[in-house]
């Protein structure tokens, strides 16, 4: 049997520089990275069970009814047995799915630290275990680039979760020539939230049981770690709502109280009321995306949803202009 193998190419001094910077902001905020320390990590995961939550559920049941179509669209893109790149990976759920209904010659994990794949990935080599399995820690939102060879020619890059709303329109679109390059003359398959009522995206984002609002809190947690900052989470307090003209769910922490925040190197005084933005999560119509992929670079792209369309998946390949 194949063993995972494991290369860590972020380094947190890295996060650390860019939060301090994210803090003295005029307008403080944080990339939404900063959520997934293990806590925070374990966190999302119970946001993926909640009733209010259907961007994972649904996804999952777009997959489970349409799969074969979906498969049958990505090999005639990438052929027979492809390598699957797995872009925020977590806990390989998505992709450990997507295995079984393309067989792929090699599953590359990528998500922002491989340690926390390697849990992740070793239940997965019992499973296929002649799959070779790679774990890679990378920050894509930075740049999405690969050792050399790693993802072949003809590539299925996977993005699900629709992840991709956390990037405003211009970051998403070079984002995705970013995958566009990796695929090669493969394919990108993509989950993507699509607007509906305010009412359905805010529930989803500030739920009654307040396991979000745990979630966010948890930012400062992290940054207690990762910057010796000294922030006291009672002071602090979620805030989550829709900006229809945008066309995206914003999140913040808002100060409940004049605070001071110190921490390694720097410090910044908080009035009430003042907030750091931690997430954008922007809706997108299923035209207005398919127009972003072939900006982007890709061919016309194929798309399945469920019944109340609230969510999308999309296919397209590679062939498009680079």
């Amino acid at each position: 049997m194949n063993s995972p193998r494991l290369l860590q190419l972020h380094h947190d001094a890295d996060d650390a520089a860019e939060a301090a910077a994210g803090l003295l902001r005029p307008h403080a905020a944080l990339a939404p990275k900063f959520f997934y320390d293990a806590q925070g990590s374990a966190l999302f995961d119970a946001i993926t069970r909640l009733d209010e939550y259907y961007p994972t559920r649904t996804e999952a049941a777009i997959l489970a009814e349409h799969g074969t179509a979906i498969a049958d669209a990505v090999r005639g893109h990438t052929g027979p047995a492809p390598v699957i790149v797995d872009l925020g990976a977590g806990n390989c759920a998505k992709g450990a799915a997507l295995c079984a209904l393309l067989a792929p010659q090699r599953y590359v994990a990528v998500d922002i630290c491989a340690e926390h794949l390697a849990g992740a990935l070793a239940p997965l080599q019992r499973e296929h275990p002649a799959l070779e399995l790679v774990g890679v820690g990378l920050d894509f939102s930075r740049r999405l680039e690969l050792p050399a060879g790693l993802a072949g020619t003809r590539a299925l890059v996977f993005y699900a979760g629709s992840s991709i709303g956390n990037f405003d329109p211009v970051a998403a679109l070079e984002l995705l020539r970013q995958a566009r390059a990796l695929a090669g003359s493969g394919a990108l398959l993509i989950g993507v939230d699509l607007v509906k009522a305010s009412d359905v995206l805010e529930a989803a984002y500030d739920d009654a049981l307040g396991v979000t609002a745990a979630f966010n809190l948890n930012v400062l947690r992290h940054l207690n770690t990762l910057l010796g900052a000294d922030f006291d989470l009672r002071q602090w307090r979620h805030v989550a709502h829709y900006e229809r003209a945008a066309s995206r769910i914003e999140m913040h922490l808002e100060a409940r109280a004049a605070c001071l925040v110190r921490w390694r190197g720097g410090q910044r005084a908080f009035a009430a009321g003042e907030r750091i933005h931690t997430e954008n999560s922007y809706k997108w119509t299923r035209d207005a995306f398919a127009a972003l992929l072939r900006e982007a670079g890709f061919g016309e792209p194929r798309h399945w949803s469920d019944a109340r369309g609230w969510f999308a998946l999309f296919v397209a390949g590679g062939r498009g202009r680079a």
